[in-house]
């Protein structure tokens, strides 16, 4: 019954794309070449069973050229989580346009595939590589050009897939991960609300094994003894773990993420690009997890999508698109509309500017600030919102990609009983802000074990902050009363703070995106002395 149900669900899509109009037809950028392009003029889809590793049965589809004497480019694009096969038609039938085959499945633990979820393990992989098998037996694509793409856990099994198969000759992961540590976990801080989606995800559309069960258990449960045995778990599944494979392979990657991601933030995977040897392209854009490509999967004209076409259509057909010959680091500034491009990661920041952190409600060095510099020392209480946040998953960064209104706080109005928050004074000159602001900030501790978490907003006349950038900071195995230094990165940023605006550094201690661990009724301080004092360290360009 499941599989009537899938297969009619599937007609009506199939029917829907191939009567759509030129809109969800449309052309990419660089078409293939002509003899290509005819000999795929008409694609055939079907939907099939691949055998996966361990007799796992995969449900997938084709989307390939009717044209089966020629080889042809494949292209494997794993679905995302909780999605089906069905997610790329409407892009797999203008890959198979152009003259690519296309197979794409629903990864095993997931709708009607067989198995249990895995989370990207070595099943997962191993997966992927009989998906190659299987296209490479029954289909006419061509084994010296294959490729893989895909959103989000599609876009990390594709890149854990090109690490362990040299078959793989290039990837565009849309939306995925790098570092799947520093995506559950920032500075020790659990990301609450983007896990817990991920879980009911799982659960309502899928079969989690006991050892996923076992990892979420101890990751909401908060067993600190338990977390080197999660982080373990996740390393397993980074494909950061794997980069002297990818390099040695040669493998070209395109990575693609938005600035607000709220499951896989782009700190963790813009190290990982500057440290790929071979050719590679970062794509960062305004939104959150997933939101820059949606409309693509639609078949609408989209951004993500067209420049994926063009990293596929160079790598595996050989086209001469000028894509490898563009500055490698593509980024759209958020509340903006037009991109900018760099050499790499590093040249996206010319200089950084040290703002000392003065006495509360200050920033600043030299005249920019009022306040001494060091000195000083005050305190908050745990455990209260203080109304700064970085918003709900999904929909603040949706607001700012589609409204141009990030998650906004008065300033003025913030209880400083609950927040520390220090201001600059109005810049006379708009400061463009690329990269991460770093924070370095005196804490003594209320207890042991306590998080906070900081936020960079844009101040105007008024003082509405806009949010610009934040993280929570987590410390273990502290005494309480003994001072320490918290030393992190706020998540990546391209932002412009228009003259007349202020800067504004907050730090609270509960955001409900996080899960924080400050002990009931307890207090945490910060100080600047004069051996140590507490600063922000603010990319500029």
């Amino acid at each position: 019954m499941r599989a009537h149900a899938r297969r009619a669900a599937a007609t009506a899509l199939a029917a829907a794309l191939l009567t759509a109009g030129p809109l969800a037809l449309a052309a990419p950028a660089q078409a293939a070449p002509a003899a290509t392009a005819a000999a795929a003029a008409s694609p055939v889809l079907r939907f099939t069973d691949i055998p996966g590793s361990g007799g796992v049965v995969l449900k997938g589809n084709v989307y390939a050229p009717a044209d089966t004497a020629t080889p042809h480019p494949l292209v494997v694009l794993p679905s995302s989580w909780s999605l089906n096969d069905l997610e790329y038609l409407a892009q797999a039938r203008q890959l198979a346009q152009a003259g690519y085959v296309v197979v794409s499945y629903t990864p095993r633990g997931f709708w009607g595939s067989g198995g249990r979820i895995e989370v990207a393990g070595p099943p997962d992989v191993a997966d992927a590589a009989k998906v190659v098998d299987w296209a490479l037996a029954h289909t006419a694509a061509d084994p010296s050009r294959i490729g893989m793409a895909g959103v989000s856990y599609g876009a990390g099994i594709s890149l854990l897939a090109a690490a362990s198969d040299p078959r793989v000759r290039t990837v565009a992961a849309l939306s995925g991960w790098a570092d799947l540590v520093g995506s559950l976990y920032s500075d020790e801080t659990q990301h609450l609300q983007s896990a817990g989606l991920l879980a009911l995800a799982g659960y309502l559309t899928g079969r989690p094994g006991a050892e996923l069960q076992q990892v979420l258990t101890d990751f909401f449960g908060s067993e600190y003894p338990k977390e080197e045995q999660v982080k373990a778990w996740a390393r397993l599944r980074s494909p950061a773990t794997y980069l002297d494979r990818i390099n040695a392979n040669g493998t070209a990657v395109m990575l693609a993420n938005a600035w607000g991601d709220s499951i896989f933030p782009p700190n963790q995977l813009t190290s990982f690009y500057e440290g790929l040897t071979g050719p590679k392209r970062l794509e960062l854009r305004p939104g959150d997890h997933a939101t820059a490509e949606a409309t693509g999967l639609l078949g609408l004209p989209n951004d993500v999508w067209t420049d994926a076409r063009r990293w596929l259509d160079h790598h595996l057909m050989g086209a001469g698109n000028g894509i490898d010959r563009e500055p490698p680091v593509h980024l759209q500034p958020q509340l903006q509309d037009s991109y900018e491009d760099y050499p790499s990661w590093q040249a996206v920041s010319t200089s950084s500017r040290r703002l000392a952190l003065g006495a509360r409600d200050w920033l600043g060095t030299g005249g920019l600030g009022g306040g001494a510099a060091t000195g000083w020392r005050t305190t908050v209480a745990t455990g209260l919102d203080s109304g700064a946040d970085g918003g709900v998953v999904f929909l603040s960064n949706l607001a700012e990609q589609f409204l141009k209104v990030p998650p906004l706080v008065s300033v003025p109005l913030l209880p400083r009983a609950v927040s520390a928050v220090w201001q600059s004074d109005p810049y006379g000159t708009e400061q463009r802000i690329r990269g991460s602001v770093r924070v370095h900030l005196g804490v003594v501790p209320g207890d042991d074990r306590g998080s906070l978490v900081a936020y960079l907003y844009d101040v105007g006349p008024l003082g509405v902050g806009r949010l610009v950038a934040h993280a929570p900071y987590t410390f273990v195995e502290r005494t309480a009363g003994s001072r320490f230094t918290a030393d992190f990165a706020l998540q990546a940023t391209a932002y412009d703070v228009p003259a007349g605006h202020r800067l504004a550094l907050v730090v609270d201690t509960v955001d409900p995106l996080y899960l924080t661990h400050n002990a009931a009724g307890t207090r945490i301080g910060f100080d600047s002395p004069d051996a140590d004092p507490s600063w922000i360290s603010v990319p500029l360009r």
